[in-house]
């Protein structure tokens, strides 16, 4: 007779080892981003400011899948490192524009460097890598 509880068990959670390797890897990004002084949640902000140049705060949390009360005190920071600016839509108030500073497009030639150093730390060929992006995605979707 099945065990009604067997779902219930960690190892049968796909969940599980999601949150475990998104947490691992944020820990080996760590050092990387210390020698920028940037959080995870800074740098991937920073990564969509270095591809857009200037989004609204609605385009940014859809980017990174993250709510404009998370979003908030990490823009402020990056203010406060002179990194971005945050103005309001002449149009709309309502809306918030975050611009990169020149501060800011210089920090990108610091972090060029990481995600090769990342792709090094974690232990998976390229294949695998592509294979699993994908999978992610297609979560995400």
């Amino acid at each position: 007779m099945p065990d009604k509880y067997e779902a219930l068990k960690l190892k049968n959670q796909l969940c599980f080892p999601l949150y475990a390797c998104a947490k691992e890897v944020v820990k080996k990004y760590k050092p990387y981003l210390d020698e920028i002084d940037l959080t995870y949640t800074q740098y991937i902000a920073m990564m969509v400011l270095w591809e857009k140049k200037e989004v609204n705060v609605k385009e940014l949390g859809e980017c990174l899948y993250l709510d404009s009360g998370t979003l908030t005190p990490v823009l402020k920071k990056l203010e406060q490192k002179d990194f971005i600016t945050r103005t309001r839509d002449k149009y709309d108030e309502r809306n918030v524009i975050i611009s990169l500073t020149d501060e800011g497009e210089r920090l990108k030639e610091k972090a060029v460097s990481i995600p090769m150093k990342m792709g090094a730390c974690i232990n998976i060929d390229e294949e695998e890598a592509k294979t699993l992006y994908r999978i992610l995605y297609k979560i995400l979707t």
